[in-house]
């Protein structure tokens, strides 16, 4: 009886024993199971934020090269049509005038109904008869530019120099163009990005990348409206003289006949005094030459002489 006990005990605690372990093991399974979910589900969510981020970056570089076809579709229409070239103009003129101020004042009021304006202007006295000349450096608008140079022009009694210069600038202006249109693209992708961005490391790169951007939107701009300006605003550059004949007053215009007299006698005299003075300093200063000269002219007829007498006796 006691043996049958033991035996029916010993059953009873195995049973128990491994309805404890099959618990156990079915929560370890169902915790692997969880974490192998967890896990799959953190490694779908990284797949997701890549192939977002990678979307993101060929939407911007498939929106860039729309950008850049549609910016070299438009250069190509520039270029194929005359009026739309961007030049820019200049011309130097080197010229005479009556009067230097009158020149310049004729200048100012053509500026003022072209809406132009003087950028320099200096002037001197030259001459003996204190003629001014200067230099007068003005911008005016491109549809102003002939008539303005002819203005002037018609306004000078000669022109001694002229020259204008043309610099086309299209195609540097459609590539500053097309690269402030990319900027800008990148620009609007970064200020997606910041709004999406929950790290602030991350939210630190973008704001760094994105300064760097905008400084190089800005020069782009700055360039462009250089460019602007002058394209329409050609430069003109004068050299103005005065065109003036010195006629010297004729100091004797108002003598009579007496005094003319006078003067002329007075002439005479001095023309003699000076004649003689040349002569004695001649004399005087080649007296040396004179003296040796004379010695040998003697000796010479001294000979010649006792020559004679010989072919007489």
């Amino acid at each position: 009886m006691k043996k049958l006990t033991l035996v029916v005990l010993a059953l009873l605690l195995s049973v128990v024993v491994s309805g404890c372990s099959s618990s156990t093991e079915d929560i370890q399974t169902d915790n692997s199971v969880q974490e192998l979910k967890d896990q799959s589900g953190m490694e779908e969510s990284n797949v997701q934020s890549a192939e977002l981020e990678k979307e993101d970056a060929i939407q911007t570089e498939n929106y860039a090269e729309q950008v850049t076809d549609d910016v070299a579709k438009e250069q190509t229409a520039m270029k194929s049509s005359k009026d739309d070239r961007m030049v820019i103009y200049t011309a130097n003129l080197s010229i005479l005038v009556k009067s230097y101020q009158d020149t310049l004042n004729l200048v100012q009021q053509q500026l003022s109904s072209m809406n132009g304006y003087i950028v320099e202007s200096n002037s001197y006295a030259a001459g003996e008869g204190n003629a001014l000349e200067g230099t007068i450096t003005v911008r005016i608008p491109q549809n102003k530019f002939d008539s303005f140079l002819q203005s002037v022009e018609k306004g000078s009694t000669k022109i001694v120099d002229r020259s204008i210069s043309g610099q086309d600038v299209t195609e540097e202006y459609v590539d500053l163009e097309s690269r402030l249109k990319s900027k800008q693209v990148v620009e609007k992708r970064l200020l997606e990005f910041m709004e999406k961005a929950e790290k602030t490391e991350d939210l630190l790169k973008v704001s760094t990348n994105l300064a760097a951007v905008q400084e190089e939107i800005e020069q782009l701009k700055g360039k462009m409206n250089y460019i602007n300006n002058k394209v329409d605003l050609a430069t003109v550059t004068m050299n103005v003289k005065e065109d003036k004949v010195n006629v010297p007053a004729l100091e004797n215009e108002n003598l009579n006949t007496w005094e003319k007299t006078k003067q002329q006698f007075m002439s005479s005299v001095n023309f003699l005094l000076h004649a003689c003075s040349a002569l004695i300093i001649f004399f005087v200063g080649s007296l040396p030459v004179l003296v040796v000269l004379g010695v040998l002219l003697l000796i010479i007829i001294y000979f010649l002489r006792k020559r004679n007498k010989r072919n007489q006796g």
